[in-house]
C-alpha cells in the first residue's frame, strides 16, 4: 500500500490539460518535457506515482511526487526542465552583450593588432578593454556568437547569418536570405 499523497495534484485546467496532451505526443519536443507531461497526465488519470514514473520511462517516484508539487505552484512552466547541476553560468545579459558589441565593431590594425576580428584577437581585446570581461574565454565568445546567430564566415569575420555582401557593377550590397530563420531551427 503507498504513502498518502502530501501534495495531490490539483484539478487540471483545459488548457493545461490540452498542452500537457500536445506535450505528451510531440515528436519535436525535449524528451524531458514529453516526459513530464507524460507523468502529470498519468498522476491526472488516477495513476500513483510509481505508476506515472514507469509511464513517463523513469524509475522514480519520488521524482514524479517533486514534480507534482512543483506544478501546483508554478503551473505548466514546472514542465520545462530547469539547470541540471554543474556550475552556474559566469555570464548574464550585460557580459553578453558587450561580446556582441564588440565583435560589431570593426578592428583598427593599430589598436588591436587585426583587421579582421577572431576569437583569439577577440578574446584579448575583451580582457584588456577597461568595461571588459578580464576572465573570458574563447569558448564563451563562440557560444555567445553562436546564440546570437553569428557564423565565422571565409573571411574571418563574424557576421549575421542569412546574410553576406556581394561585389555589384553598383558597388557591394547586403543581400539578406529569407529562408535564414527557418533554416537554423
Amino acid at each position: 500500500m503507498s504513502r498518502r499523497r502530501k501534495d495531490p495534484l490539483r484539478t487540471l485546467t483545459d488548457t493545461e490539460r490540452a498542452e500537457l496532451l500536445r506535450l505528451s505526443r510531440s515528436a519535436a519536443a525535449p524528451a524531458a518535457q514529453v516526459a513530464h507531461a507524460v507523468a502529470l497526465l498519468a498522476v491526472a488519470g488516477g495513476s500513483d506515482y510509481q505508476v506515472a514514473a514507469r509511464a513517463a520511462g523513469r524509475r522514480s517516484g519520488d521524482a514524479v511526487s517533486q514534480l507534482v508539487a512543483r506544478f501546483n505552484r508554478e503551473g505548466l512552466p514546472a514542465v520545462e526542465p530547469r539547470h541540471g547541476g554543474g556550475k552556474a553560468p559566469a555570464y548574464g545579459d550585460a557580459e553578453r552583450g558587450r561580446i556582441l558589441r564588440e565583435a560589431d565593431r570593426v578592428p583598427t590594425p593599430e589598436a588591436d593588432g587585426t583587421a579582421t576580428w577572431s576569437l583569439n584577437t577577440l578574446r584579448k581585446a575583451l580582457r584588456g578593454a577597461a568595461d571588459g570581461l578580464p576572465k573570458v574565454s574563447t569558448y564563451t565568445i563562440w557560444r555567445t556568437l553562436r546564440e546570437a546567430g553569428r557564423t565565422y564566415q571565409r573571411t574571418r569575420t563574424w557576421c549575421p547569418t542569412g546574410t553576406a555582401a556581394r561585389r555589384r557593377k553598383a558597388g557591394t550590397v547586403v543581400v539578406t536570405d529569407p529562408d535564414a530563420g527557418p533554416k537554423k531551427s
